[in-house]
């Protein structure tokens, strides 16, 4: 395990962006991550920091940061196959690892830019799939209950949300299902998703992926075009010319400047469609 303090958190974020955390803990397995929850029970707890805005003026207190926590395993049932993965393991890695072993379904995972417990805590998707429709249980710790298991159905997710939003529980690992499949259909599948990102996100820049949650009957993309946003910049974050879903940080932004834009979007959203936007990134920090 790690400890590291004063730690700039730009340099953790997937934005690039951040203030210092007064003390970064860097568990390596579960039994370290456990320990480091029991230890510091009012922690700050991330993964790979792609789905994160950490403010200018940082993080008081810990920070417990769980990419470091890999493994991945799988065993056969019938027809099907289920895959472990330690809440560290990239999405990336994990559709990976069920390709290598021939296993179809989790394809729409590949090139999510987070790690298993984001994904779970937010029910990551796309390409009309969710983490829900390939999770069979999950294994998680909290103070109060120790490590315990919750089944799929009992994870009360939603569009990118779960249980985990309202209670003090930490992924740890969960187990997910995969149909078997041809190897080289699967692959074929994945590096079309990949090509697809490619050629619509702006992957070349900091990010965190989309920044708005989709309003119910629209696209937040759509209506931040359509409200000719596409390129406003504030300081060096800048709305994506190649998709309006995305801020980017282009020219060496501040958290500010994205907190300021994010702020200039929704209101110029919303005094133009009736649509209040609402984040999809998580903000934390003084």
């Amino acid at each position: 395990m790690t400890i590291l303090y004063n730690e700039p958190m730009k340099n953790r974020s997937s934005f690039r962006t951040g203030g210092i955390a007064d003390m970064v803990i860097l568990p390596e397995n579960a039994e370290e991550l456990v320990n480091a929850l029991s230890q510091y029970k009012n922690a700050v707890i991330l993964g790979n920091c792609t789905n994160t805005l950490v403010t200018d003026k940082g993080i008081r207190g810990v920070v417990i940061i769980t990419a470091d926590v890999k493994g991945l395993s799988v065993e056969s049932d019938g027809e099907e196959g289920i895959i472990t993965a330690s809440c560290g393991e990239s999405m990336s890695s994990l559709a990976n690892f069920a390709m290598i072993n021939s296993l179809t379904g989790l394809e729409f995972l590949y090139g999510i830019p987070g790690t298993v417990g984001g994904g779970i805590y937010m029910n990551a998707g796309a390409f009309g799939g969710e983490v829900k429709d390939v999770v069979k249980e999950v294994t998680l710790f909290s103070a109060e209950r120790g490590i315990f298991t919750l089944r799929s159905d009992q994870m009360e997710f939603g569009y990118r949300t779960s249980i985990l939003k309202g209670k003090s529980y930490t992924v740890l690992s969960a187990a997910f299902r995969g149909k078997k499949g041809k190897r080289a259909e699967i692959e074929a599948k994945m590096n079309e998703y990949m090509a697809s990102r490619k050629a619509k996100q702006p992957l070349e820049y900091p990010s965190c992926g989309s920044t708005f949650k989709r309003p119910e009957g629209y696209f937040a993309g759509r209506l931040i075009e359509e409200c000719n946003l596409k390129g406003k910049a504030v300081g060096g974050a800048m709305v994506s010319t190649k998709h309006a879903g995305f801020i980017i940080n282009y020219n060496s932004a501040t958290s500010d400047d994205i907190l300021k834009l994010i702020d200039c979007v929704k209101q110029t959203v919303y005094k133009a469609k009736g649509v209040m936007l609402e984040e999809e990134i998580k903000i934390i920090g003084e």
